[in-house]
Formats: C-alpha cells, sequence, structure tokens
C-alpha cells in the first residue's frame, strides 16, 4: 500500500442487459478464471428460474434477499493491555452489501442441485423470504441478529 497517495475507489460499470451494478457486484464474485461471460450467463438464467417460480420481479427479489442477508453490525477483536475483547461494530454499507453476495455465492455452491444457476436461484429465493443458510450466517456472525 503505497504512503503517499491514496486509492482511489473504482466506479463498478451497470450491467448491460439490466442496467444494475447488483448484478454486476454478483458476477464478479461468481467469475472463476476470467470467464466473465460464462458468469453473466449463469446470473441471466438465474434470473429467469427466479421469474418462473416467483411472480414478482426478480430484480426486487435479488435486492431483497441482498438486504436481508446483509448485517449491520460485526464483532472485531480489540486489544486492551494484556487481553483481547471482541467488541460489536458498525459496518458500512459497500462492506454490508460484499459479505451478503459472498455468504449468498458461497451457499450457492454448496447446495445440492442441478447447475449453479438452479442453485443459485433457490439460494436467493430462500434469503429473500428470511430463510436459508445464508440469514443463518448473518445471524450467527452478527451479535444482535
Amino acid at each position: 500500500m503505497s504512503r503517499r497517495k491514496i486509492a482511489k475507489k473504482r466506479m463498478i460499470t451497470q450491467d448491460p442487459v439490466y442496467g444494475s451494478r447488483l448484478i454486476t457486484m454478483l458476477s464478479i464474485r461468481i467469475l472463476k478464471h476470467g470467464k466473465k461471460s460464462l458468469a453473466q450467463k449463469i446470473i441471466y438464467q438465474t434470473l429467469d428460474i427466479i421469474k418462473d417460480r416467483t411472480t414478482g420481479d426478480p430484480m426486487e427479489t435479488i435486492e431483497k434477499a441482498i438486504r436481508n442477508s446483509t448485517p449491520l453490525v460485526e464483532v472485531k477483536a480489540k486489544r486492551v493491555g494484556g487481553s483481547t475483547y471482541q467488541v460489536p461494530m458498525e459496518i458500512r454499507a459497500y462492506r454490508g452489501t460484499n459479505l451478503a453476495l459472498r455468504w449468498l455465492i458461497q451457499f450457492a455452491r454448496r447446495r445440492q442441485g442441478k447447475n449453479m444457476p438452479h442453485k443459485l436461484a433457490s439460494e436467493i429465493i430462500d434469503a429473500s423470504n428470511d430463510s436459508g443458510n445464508t440469514i443463518k450466517k448473518k445471524r450467527r456472525n452478527t451479535p444482535y441478529g
């Protein structure tokens, strides 16, 4: 890390189909071996599956899932004197969204199922309904739920 200049925050480009930055962030998390087109194809198939399974708009379902799985508080180790304490600290919005996306992808990959679009769609639908492994992880990792 440079001592002279502060690293500039890069702006995330919008998704070409839906015009959403959230979809771009999701595709970056799914990305493996630099295959961006494959990651985007997985997400678009996921959105089609969500559209078939639910009555609402798939973008609203994803936003609700991320809102439900975003933690507000996390504990950090704070060293005072000779002992270490776990201190609850507020999370900034960007970090909270990143954690929620990371957990969604992590538990979608672990899920039993047909292929990645089906597994990701199931995890997103579960998270939007306030159930599933992502919500359990959020409740386990934050001191106040």
